[in-house]
């Protein structure tokens, strides 16, 4: 397998009055997360990428992480280094993110 983790971060936007992740703030997510990745030398083991629906709409901004499953909502900038140290690293979801 050539990565260990993948990060799928919805990019999605859709039309008035459902709330949609492209428009709150998915692409600098998707920045956020390849330069925290490459800042720590991790962009080889793990990628980060833009998706589209992850079909939880109304926790979004959302992003799952493969091959775990564990999908996160309410995601900010802020969050980012956290869910890379703690989770892509250290292998621990960041529980207060997790989407059940």
């Amino acid at each position: 397998m050539k990565y260990t983790k993948h990060v799928f971060v919805c990019t999605n936007d859709k039309e008035a009055p459902k709330k949609c992740c492209g428009s709150e703030r998915g692409m600098e997510l998707v920045n956020a997360f390849k330069e925290g990745l490459k800042a720590k030398g991790l962009d080889i083991e793990i990628r980060a990428q833009r998706a589209g629906c992850l079909d939880t709409c109304g926790k979004g901004p959302s992003v799952v992480v493969y091959p775990e499953g564990v999908f996160y909502g309410f995601v900010t900038p802020e969050d980012v280094n956290e869910i890379i140290e703690k989770h892509l690293i250290g292998n621990e979801p960041v529980e207060r993110l997790v989407i059940a």
